[in-house]
């Protein structure tokens, strides 16, 4: 089967599946939201970064957005059924992420704009300039992008939805920041924190926002090409 009705048949899985709906909603909500909160609290030492605080939390939405659209396949058979339609596992897999990354991308891009006109609202003229409020809208749309494609690549590793979650919240909510607080820049090269460069003004570390995006993309592609692997290798 051609890639083009692979791909429509996996975003019709997207859109018809309310908790995938659900949590492409809080993308958005949990971003704004507890960015509002820390722009209404900030102390005006890294603009950029008070505007968009919440990426911080929207990237666990993200990651349960990329888990649960890959884990849904592990229930009730559902693989087989697929896998009887398409036979070609690598074809279906790609298809799969490229509707993960589709609207989490659109998604991400309206949450950063989103992010941004409500932190310069709410920060006045202590807020960012639109420059580097821009950078930071891209940067945060494909953050989030990245960390949806990461999950589900480790998703179809373990086979499990819930698994995944299990190592990725704690990670990035307690591991990622006491590793950061013991090692210092060791840290800076995790997938959840090296995106987070380009929300930023300005940043010490090694990286910059750039390059601190390429670090959690090459993170995500190891993890979905880990992911390939155990689709094309494991039982249906």
């Amino acid at each position: 089967m051609p890639f083009a009705p692979v791909l429509h048949a996996e975003w019709i899985k997207i859109r018809t599946l309310p908790s995938l709906l659900g949590g492409l909603a809080g993308i958005l909500l949990a971003t704004t939201g507890f960015s509002a909160l820390a722009a209404a609290g900030a102390d005006g030492s890294d603009p950029l970064y008070s505007a968009f605080f919440g990426v911080s939390l929207g990237q666990i939405a993200a990651i349960a957005f990329g888990a649960t659209a890959v884990s849904a396949e592990f229930r009730g058979g559902a693989l087989r059924l697929t896998l009887s339609a398409v036979p070609d596992r690598r074809r279906w897999f790609a298809a799969k992420a490229t509707a993960i990354a589709l609207p989490a991308l659109a998604v991400g891009l309206l949450t950063g704009l989103v992010t941004l006109l409500v932190g310069k609202a709410v920060l006045g003229a202590d807020g960012p300039t639109w420059g580097e409020g821009l950078r930071g809208a891209v940067g945060c749309g494909l953050q989030l992008t990245l960390m949806a494609l990461f999950a589900a690549g480790l998703a179809a590793v373990l086979r499990s939805g819930a698994a995944t979650l299990s190592v990725l919240i704690p990670f990035v909510l307690i591991v990622s920041f006491v590793v950061g607080d013991l090692s210092g820049s060791v840290a800076d090269y995790f997938p959840d924190r090296a995106g987070q460069v380009a929300l930023h003004s300005t940043w010490d570390g090694a990286l910059g926002p750039w390059s601190g995006l390429a670090v959690t993309a090459l993170w995500t592609a190891t993890a979905l090409l880990a992911g390939a692997w155990r689709i094309d290798r494991g039982d249906a």
